[in-house]
């Protein structure tokens, strides 16, 4: 398993708290919500020195939603988020936040909308190091025929959540 955190020295709070899809590490940094990784997920962080506080109010906020999320009560996400990558990552993440709940968009749409539309599979990448699923909806880009191509928190929750979310067709869900 990879691991990386590019900022973990900005971090000022982690908490480990619990979801219908497994235990998820959250991190903060005085901006905003900076990761949130499911359990052994590919690119789960190092551990990384920051304060485990799990009655951090920016974490609970965050937990909270992503509760109402889970629930169907809520489609995005109204937090601060602190994002680190490359221009280009931040871009590809900027493009997930407009992917409306109950819809998907191709890795090759989301490459236009960046403007690089020869870059498939750098999108892909980018798309893949999402430090906040869910939040940033990278569940949502799916291979231009529709199939399910790689999520970093697996396969079987990008199912569940496009199942969640009523995207998810009995063609993909055959190709699984």
């Amino acid at each position: 398993m990879t691991r990386t955190l590019h900022h973990p020295g900005r971090c000022t709070a982690q908490a480990m708290l619990p979801s219908p899809f497994g235990p998820l590490l959250w991190a903060r940094t005085a901006d905003g919500i900076a990761g949130m990784w499911f359990d052994a997920q590919k690119w789960f962080p190092a551990a990384f020195q920051a304060p485990h506080r799990p009655d951090d109010p920016l974490i609970l906020e965050a937990a909270a939603q992503l509760d109402d999320y889970f629930a169907g009560r809520r489609d995005r996400f109204e937090l601060p988020l602190d994002l680190h990558g490359t221009p280009f990552q931040r871009a590809v993440w900027a493009a997930l936040l407009d992917i409306p709940r109950g819809r998907t968009s191709s890795y090759g749409d989301i490459a236009r909308l960046v403007g690089s539309p020869q870059a498939v599979r750098a999108v892909g990448v980018a798309v893949g190091r999402n430090p906040v699923g869910i939040i940033v909806p990278c569940h949502r880009v799916i291979g231009r025929d529709g199939t399910l191509t790689g999520y970093a928190g697996g396969l079987d929750r990008k199912q569940a959540l496009l199942r969640l979310e009523g995207v998810l067709h009995p063609l993909q869900e055959s190709l699984l």
